[in-house]
């Protein structure tokens, strides 16, 4: 008999000292190494004699490599690989005081464990599920000991990924979810507890942002390179979303989508096409060395080129001579480009509404590149050479004799149409002229001038002299050669341009800010806390920064106006902006700028 949760509640946690994981892939062998490293006696379980013994081989091969980088001796080792064995058998888990399970993502599968479990295992054993998809709750009811039922979610690889999410059901008892904290400390890793719904925290986040992605590019909206090196270079993020959809498997993120739909009935969660296809395709990505890239081999991480790989030397059309550059606006972004453009050897024009706005402009570029001398980056010669190639201005007159005319002024669709009007008078016939906007539509610049096919976006990045990225944003009118020369000049200014259409959100802040709205709308749910949140996207995911952390950088104000930018776009509800956000809008707190957003921040 099952014991009552009020005997569970007041019991110590049990130090776990036998622990049982089912399922020896990639995941349950990672799992396993972690809990045999930290003096545990490990039994791993699988009905495959030849995983068990892939288990047993990559356990002798990831300790070997751990001595050889000094993190283990000699003696640790042998020790850890005497504390594991392997079993075909699931009755070797009677004496766990723990049981993982990590097999295929299908309830049949699970419940199937669970149930033969309960036959084997003692009364006080702890039952742990390592899905990522499934309910905690569906599997904890079908067993005979649902109070000792919980999820224990890893991530991979698992050895070196820092985030476990403890899962309780609303049948699990504390005594159980207390020892498995307290065993997820010792192992070294930093425990967040969740409630009950797929995807938890991390992956609940991850997996929308992931589909997306998936649509972009099956829409063509984008290449797949373009859509993770943008991901990479203007969010800091370890790998592009296409690229971790192979890493994870294509059918299991569509597995992971299915579930979430089931329950939030959200289209941004509804699997995208393209997943069943490479599913049903067999094409899961690296494990069967092709996905959405092709692999070297099965297994393999290596990327080769295939049919889909861009040609090297690009279309081969020529570009328009640049030798010349003019920046309008007197903001941070206008300088950060300016400096940009000046430090690879252009002569820069920097126009401002006055000539104290363009000289203040130019003086904070100075200090800017007397820090770079400070910190070694450039040498005073060469800083003060790049000062001399910038010319402020306080009229856009000046820019009669620039081959590029770009403007970085504010995110006002009537304001930068009054400024293409003014670069068509003024500038020069066959002169490209650029709009950094981040969200508005570069047609409508374009048709402020009786020259559209010379107009285009180049979306930098804050702070663009540190940014990579660089979205070359073409319109259904820009001319060949004004896209080519765009690419030239990025490359010249040492970017990397990825080119997509003129639509909201372009290919960042279009993966980006849904994902930080999803997040909001997690702590509206009262699903999950700030910090829980922003520690689960960092420790799980290996963002930089946490949303709600991000969120307050950028200011809540600039997130709203993307977010309805979004939302006016693709008429998707999913996209409508989270209404905490607009509370917190109306009442001032827009981040780290005001001293308060999502958290508070100590004046200045």
């Amino acid at each position: 008999m099952a014991a009552p949760l009020s005997d569970l509640s007041d019991t110590s946690p049990s130090p776990l000292r036998t622990v049982a994981v089912v399922g020896l892939g990639t995941m349950g062998t990672g799992i396993a190494e972690i809990l045999a490293r930290a003096g545990r006696e490990v039994v791993g379980i699988d009905i495959s004699e030849a995983a068990a013994t892939r288990a047993v081989a990559a356990l002798e091969s990831s300790t070997a490599h751990a001595v050889s980088r000094g993190r283990l001796t000699e003696q640790e080792r042998g020790d850890a690989l005497t504390r594991f064995r392997t079993s075909t058998d699931l009755r070797a888990a009677a004496d766990a005081d723990l049981v993982i399970e990590v097999v295929p993502e299908s309830y049949e599968i699970k419940h199937q464990i669970f149930r033969e479990l309960d036959g084997i295992v003692r009364p006080e054993t702890i039952l742990a599920t390592g899905t990522n998809a499934l309910s905690v709750t569906r599997l904890a009811a079908d067993s005979a000991r649902p109070e000792r039922v919980l999820g224990l979610h890893f991530f991979n690889p698992a050895p070196a990924m820092k985030l476990v999410e403890i899962v309780s059901s609303v049948l699990t008892a504390p005594g159980p979810v207390a020892a498995v904290t307290d065993l997820a400390i010792e192992l070294g890793k930093e425990p967040v507890a969740v409630g009950d719904r797929p995807g938890f925290v991390a992956d609940g986040l991850l997996f929308g942002y992931l589909n997306q992605a998936a649509a972009m590019y099956e829409a063509k909206y984008a290449s797949r390179e373009d859509i993770d090196a943008a991901m990479k270079l203007g969010c800091g993020l370890p790998m592009g979303p296409l690229a971790l959809l192979d890493l994870i498997g294509v059918d299991t993120a569509r597995t992971v989508l299915e579930a979430m739909y089931s329950e939030s009935h959200d289209r941004l969660h509804a699997p995208a096409p393209i997943l069943k296809q490479l599913s049903q395709a067999g094409l899961t990505g690296r494990k069967t060395g092709r996905g959405f890239y092709t692999y070297e081999a099965p297994g393999s991480a290596t990327v080769v080129p295939d049919a889909l790989t861009p040609l090297s030397g690009g279309a081969g059309i020529p570009g328009r001579p640049v030798r010349s550059v003019g920046v309008a606006g007197s903001g941070t972004m206008a300088s950060g480009i300016a400096e940009v453009f000046a430090k690879a050897g252009y002569e820069v024009v920097l126009a401002a509404r006055s000539e104290e706005k363009a000289q203040a402009a130019k003086a904070r570029i100075g200090k800017s590149l007397s820090r770079s001398v400070d910190k070694g980056r450039m040498t005073a010669e060469a800083a003060a050479e790049t000062l001399e190639r910038i010319i402020p201005a306080g009229s856009y007159d000046a820019f009669a004799d620039v081959d590029l005319a770009l403007e970085a002024v504010a995110e006002d669709l009537e304001v930068k149409q009054q400024l293409f009007a003014a670069f068509d008078k003024v500038c020069k016939p066959g002169a490209i002229l650029a709009t950094t906007t981040s969200s508005l539509p570069v047609i409508a610049c374009a048709r402020a001038t009786s020259r559209p096919q010379d107009v285009i976006g180049m979306h930098f990045f804050n702070p663009a002299p540190a940014m990579k990225l660089v979205e070359v944003v073409r319109t259904v009118l820009t001319a060949d050669d004004v896209h080519a020369t765009v690419r030239e000049v990025c490359a010249k200014v040492r970017k990397h341009p990825v080119d997509c259409g003129d639509r909201a959100g372009f290919i960042v802040n279009a993966l980006l800010f849904p994902y930080l709205n999803n997040a909001i709308k997690m702590v509206e749910e009262h699903y999950a806390s700030l910090d829980d949140i922003d520690a689960a996207m960092k420790l799980g995911g290996g963002y930089p920064m946490g949303p709600f952390e991000l969120l307050d950088v950028v200011g809540l104000d600039v997130s709203l106006a993307i977010e309805k930018v979004l939302h006016r776009e693709f008429r998707d509800p999913g996209l409508a902006p989270a209404p905490l956000l607009e509370h917190l809008v109306a009442a001032g707190c827009l981040g780290r700028k005001t001293g308060r957003g999502f958290r508070e921040y100590a004046r200045r």
